[in-house]
């Protein structure tokens, strides 16, 4: 048996072991927080129904928040993996680079001055916001001579984080009616969330996922240097939009349903390059997988540290991330 078979088999089976754990993150969602409940219970939720609490918060409350977190997990995953591969930049993340702030400026906007309330203009007004920061950034980080480089992209983003940051604040000063839903929603949480929210975005979710594995792919020929993949007759500008896209797309759903929550998309591509490789049309599937079930793992342990109360998820993202930002900056700048 050759070598590239046993490499592929060897990550078909942890693509297997990663559904697994998945499977187990999701159930671990379901049955456990302030109200322990067993998989008896849960299955007795949907096929027996009695109207008690752990039947109501089973069915109402853990299992969609269980498969939200599942599917925003695998669309931050599979953003960063993208967002990363297509500046050449390890430490890109969607929170870091301005595009989650973009999205939640423009939905803060939308509800002070315009009363947005439904989800599905959340979703387009979030896609319009990650669209607009996303140009921005890239702009910025291309002005000089030398182009676009990894770590004009990195101060760019943070530069656009900040005011976006800034401006979010200033709004919700001026309009403290909406102050609280805001704030909590900025947090970033799955708490509360009803199934039809994810129905509503996920569409769009699955489309991007589909075109994220299609454009694999070139992104993958295109690692290799703009000539190069020109000489092998792609057209660079195409894929690096339809990239770009996919990443919009999955940002905009994400935020909608759940808020700006940083470090899943900087944290899951460095963990599937260490089980993996460098190979971006695996990384792909495999952050999906990583991605959701590190969102679940986060979701999980927030409630538990401020129990009876709940840690919004994106605080919990924040905490692990943070950490590791510091360690693969200084980790990269170490090797300049």
């Amino acid at each position: 048996m050759s070598s590239l078979i046993r490499s592929v088999i060897g990550k078909l089976f942890g693509i297997a072991v990663a559904l697994v754990l998945l499977a187990l993150a999701v159930y671990a969602s379901i049955v456990y927080g302030v109200i322990s409940t067993n998989w008896r219970t849960a299955v007795d939720a949907y096929f027996h129904f009695n109207g008690s609490n752990e039947h109501i918060v089973i069915k109402e409350h853990r299992v969609p928040r269980a498969l939200i977190a599942a599917a925003v997990g695998a669309s931050l995953g599979i953003a960063g993996a993208l967002l990363q591969a297509l500046t050449k930049n390890p430490l890109a993340d969607l929170g870091l680079m301005g595009i989650n702030s973009g999205a939640g400026l423009a939905i803060v906007c939308g509800v002070t001055f315009f009363s947005v309330s439904s989800l599905s203009d959340y979703t387009w007004i979030a896609f319009l916001g990650s669209v607009a920061s996303g140009i921005v950034v890239y702009v910025l980080g291309s002005a000089g001579k030398d182009g676009l480089s990894p770590l004009k992209v990195t101060l760019a983003g943070a530069a656009v984080t900040a005011l976006a940051s800034s401006m979010i604040h200033a709004l919700l000063l001026i309009d403290k009616r909406n102050m609280e839903e805001v704030l909590f929603w900025l947090a970033g949480s799955v708490q509360g969330r009803k199934l039809e929210l994810l129905l509503d975005v996920l569409p769009f979710m699955a489309a991007a996922w589909i075109g994220a594995i299609i454009v694999s792919g070139p992104v993958h020929t295109l690692l290799l240097g703009d000539d190069v993949a020109k000489g092998l007759g792609q057209r660079t500008l195409l894929v690096k939009a339809a990239a770009g896209l996919i990443i919009m797309t999955l940002c905009a759903a994400s935020v909608a349903v759940a808020g700006p929550i940083a470090f899943i998309g900087l944290v899951t591509p460095h963990i599937c390059r260490t089980l993996i490789g460098n190979d971006i049309r695996w990384i792909i599937p495999y952050s999906a997988f990583v991605g959701a079930i590190l969102l679940i793992a986060a979701d999980i342990a927030g409630r538990f540290i401020a129990m009876p109360g709940e840690m919004p998820i994106g605080v919990m993202t924040a905490l692990v991330g943070t950490p590791f930002f510091v360690y693969a900056a200084r980790k990269g700048w170490s090797k300049r």
